[in-house]
């Protein structure tokens, strides 16, 4: 044990369990649950996002949830900011601070810091990423050719980001992410525990849980897609399960295929955040398969108590 203040970490892909187990130790250890996914911090999307419920949100606190409106823009910057004061009041409430969610933006952003990088010219901006993003890659191939051969040339987002910002700044964005600031990880004992449930077991549950979601949640994304002040790219939008919800409302799906195409992007989100949290955090983050809350919650209390 070290004398530096404890935060929990339970992360994971979608639909393994990672709320109930926070709520559990949330319960039994005076905790405060924050929230670390990117989704389920709009206030308009509840079920979609399989947010907690109004009741567990008072059972125990719960911060970061529902506390964004759909039009406004949001950053994992902002959202470490507000991570950090969330972790701060638990901790001076006596409150065991516990980090919940499937973004490893967010989380290493938190841990790590952010890459001062300024803020790029909305005109350049606007510019970059009207390019196809085959001429976009080409331009960035001779502005910043590392970049260039470390990024998919078909990732659309990450190779305009990295093209607005060299040419913007004149430094590549590799160059700017080398100086990171605001990070806690040195401020903080980090008790992680990271949920690998077996892929199959895990695709059934998210095309479970996505049916269920899908005939509860209809009534919610007709609210959203009905705002006339959100911008055309709000993330909000992107939500897994609004375009599909988008569809079917408008007629141009029926709810069996809107069903099953909500499932297999929930599915293939879930592949991409496996693959991040297999690989991407240190090898001393501990890494389990098993899916019952009560050997989760003994798990981790191991892991609390080191």
């Amino acid at each position: 044990m070290t004398d530096l203040p404890t935060v929990a970490l339970i992360a994971g892909p979608t639909a393994s369990g990672k709320s109930a187990l926070a709520l559990a130790l949330a319960r039994t250890h005076r905790g405060s649950v924050i929230n670390a996914d990117s989704m389920q911090v709009y206030a308009d999307l509840r079920i979609l996002t399989a947010r907690p419920t109004a009741e567990e949100e008072a059972s125990v606190p719960h911060r970061l949830f529902g506390h964004v409106d759909g039009a406004d823009a949001y950053s994992a910057a902002r959202w470490a900011a507000e991570a950090r004061a969330a972790i701060a009041e638990a901790h001076g409430l006596g409150r065991l601070p516990i980090l919940v969610g499937g973004t490893g933006l967010y989380v290493r952003t938190l841990l790590d810091g952010i890459a001062p990088v300024p803020e790029i010219d909305a005109a350049l901006r606007a510019e970059v990423r009207a390019l196809p993003v085959a001429d976009a890659h080409a331009q960035l191939q001779a502005l910043d050719p590392q970049a260039a051969a470390r990024l998919n040339p078909a990732d659309t987002l990450r190779v305009a980001r990295a093209l607005e910002v060299v040419r913007g700044t004149g430094k590549p964005l590799a160059a700017w992410q080398a100086d990171r600031l605001g990070g806690i990880a040195d401020r903080i004992r980090l008790a992680p525990l990271i949920l690998l449930p077996d892929r199959a077991w895990l695709g059934e549950r998210i095309d479970r849980r996505f049916a269920i979601m899908a005939g509860t949640g209809r009534d919610e994304a007709a609210a959203l897609l009905a705002r006339t002040d959100l911008p055309a790219d709000a993330p909000v939008l992107r939500a897994i399960g609004v375009p599909e919800m988008r569809a079917l409302l408008a007629g141009e799906m029926e709810a069996e295929a809107a069903v099953a195409q909500g499932a297999l992007a929930s599915r293939q989100y879930a592949k991409r955040q496996y693959t991040w949290f297999r690989r991407q955090p240190p090898a001393s983050w501990l890494r389990t398969g098993e899916t019952e809350t009560n050997t989760l919650q003994r798990t981790f209390e191991r892991i609390l108590y080191i």
